[in-house]
């Protein structure tokens, strides 16, 4: 049995709840480039929910509501609804329908529910979330990394550091700042915290993309990163450790000063 059970009195926003009554799709719906009916659908319905269309307790509307509003068939509905269930955001039951669970309750490490969430209105307390995790993740990440990096990680490493100080553009700048931070997790030797590293990558995107601002910030931020490869490099686990805050305490400035 659920411990909770749905609200019925919730609704959607006026703006969605008109929405659905037109028929007409938002101009900035999700669409994923090459993706099934179903998993475009699951992804608009998803960021509705991430972002407070709907509130926790909500029910959603039916198969017949979902297929009339987006023009799809029943079984692209209930394949969305199915994907969403699997990701913790919604529940069914029969006679009740899919309605939104709780919040504590949704897969926060699932790469789409983070991309959902880190576009949410409260797209800053999502940073800050992840900023926290990376206090409590990356320090250590980076002093064991010192101590049991190979030979091969160590140039991942430094590659995707180089890469940052030659990007052209912001975009190819926080595509190597993420493959920094990931390839240190990797070279941390600790099982768990690679698929971690895969599954917070889009988060990481979001947060790079919002902090990284004028030139003299890049600057002093790619030799905050030189430090981090340069005391994996020399095996100097403390220091490292000490370097990943440094870089931290700097991000933690920049996205106070958003």
């Amino acid at each position: 049995m659920r411990d909770a059970k749905p609200n019925k009195e919730k609704s959607p926003s006026k703006a969605a709840a008109a929405e659905r009554q037109t028929g007409v799709r938002r101009p900035d719906a999700a669409r994923i480039p090459g993706a099934s009916v179903h998993t475009s659908l699951a992804s608009e319905i998803g960021l509705r929910i991430v972002r407070g269309d709907y509130p926790p307790g909500t029910i959603l509307p039916n198969e017949a509501k979902w297929s009339e509003t987006f023009s799809v068939s029943r079984s692209a509905v209930r394949e969305a609804i199915k994907m969403l269930m699997a990701k913790s955001l919604l529940a069914s039951r029969p006679k009740i329908g899919s309605w939104v669970e709780p919040k504590e309750r949704w897969n926060l490490l699932d790469r789409d529910v983070l991309a959902w969430y880190a576009t949410s209105p409260d797209r800053e307390v999502f940073l800050k979330t992840v900023q926290e995790f990376r206090h409590i993740i990356e320090p250590e990440a980076a002093a064991f990394a010192a101590m049991r990096r190979t030979d091969e990680q160590m140039a991942e490493i430094s590659q995707a550091c180089r890469e940052m100080g030659e990007a052209a553009s912001l975009q190819e700048r926080t595509r190597a700042d993420t493959r920094f931070h990931l390839a240190i997790l990797r070279a941390s030797g600790n099982d768990l915290l690679v698929p971690l590293g895969v599954l917070i990558e889009s988060a990481f995107d979001h947060l790079f993309a919002f902090t990284t601002r004028a030139v003299d910030d890049l600057n002093h931020a790619q030799k905050l990163h030189e430090a981090i490869e340069k005391n994996i490099r020399l095996q100097r686990p403390d220091a490292a450790r000490n370097a990943v805050r440094k870089l931290l305490a700097n991000t933690d400035g920049v996205i106070r000063s958003r």
